[in-house]
């Protein structure tokens, strides 16, 4: 009888430890959908605690939810076929007050089907303009910038229908008013440095967002240096 009421004390405590521990986990959350139209994709999600991979763990379907037990940051990896792989990171001090790190996940076309798509000119559609180089700080266009600004020349001399926008972005570290004029003057240069080898001025509009929109809010280089860009928004076609 005594060891039945141990038993049954160690059980209620096992609960009551378990219950405690849930109340006191961050989870991670989100869906998958398509970039484009927005609708869900069912993929495969892996994802594993930083740096070290000590929790592993593996979902399928259109969303996800999964527990921070370590309070680590973990790294996503998302594959759905069809579409290009997405990886990120995501960090629980970004939790909210319901002890959540929300994120949908847009998985787009791979890269050989974004060349074609790219080819049709969908309205809607945002290249980012990679190779797009500036001196740093400045709104100074880098010689090894010409092969990809001759690209975007040609393609609206091939489009005569074509409206587009420039939409410039830094990262967001320093003062936002600042960084708001970077993105405006790399942007208005962009589009001066068009318009002077034969490009319409009618045809190119722009926008600044400065840091408003990073892409990553790792405290990185390499995040910092992948929200600094330029990215082409087709407008008409």
């Amino acid at each position: 009888m005594k060891s039945l009421l141990v038993s049954f004390i160690f059980q209620i405590f096992c609960i009551l430890i378990a219950k405690a521990q849930t109340d006191t986990l961050i989870y991670a959350e989100g869906k998958i959908i398509n970039a484009t139209t927005k609708e869900a994709i069912s993929a495969k999600i892996s994802y594993r605690s930083e740096p070290y991979g000590n929790t592993i763990g593996f979902l399928s379907g259109t969303s996800y939810r999964f527990p921070f037990f370590d309070n680590s940051k973990y790294s996503i990896t998302v594959e759905a076929p069809g579409f290009a792989t997405s990886k990120f990171l995501i960090d629980p001090a970004e939790a909210n007050a319901e002890r959540l790190v929300v994120k949908d996940i847009e998985l787009g076309l791979p890269q050989s089907a974004s060349v074609e798509a790219e080819a049709t000119r969908t309205v809607g559609k945002v290249m980012r303009l990679d190779n797009l180089i500036f001196n740093a700080g400045t709104a100074r266009i880098d010689p090894a910038s010409y092969d990809e600004l001759t690209r975007i020349g040609n393609m609206l001399k091939n489009n005569p229908n074509m409206v587009v926008q420039l939409e410039g972005h830094t990262d967001f570290i320093g003062d936002p008013s600042k960084n708001m004029k970077l993105s405006e003057e790399r942007v208005d240069a962009v589009k001066d440095y068009l318009v002077s080898k034969g490009a319409s001025k009618s045809r190119i509009k722009t926008k600044a967002f400065g840091g408003t929109q990073p892409l990553s809010r790792e405290n990185t280089e390499e995040a910092h240096k992948m929200n600094r860009r330029v990215e082409l928004r087709v407008l008409q076609n």
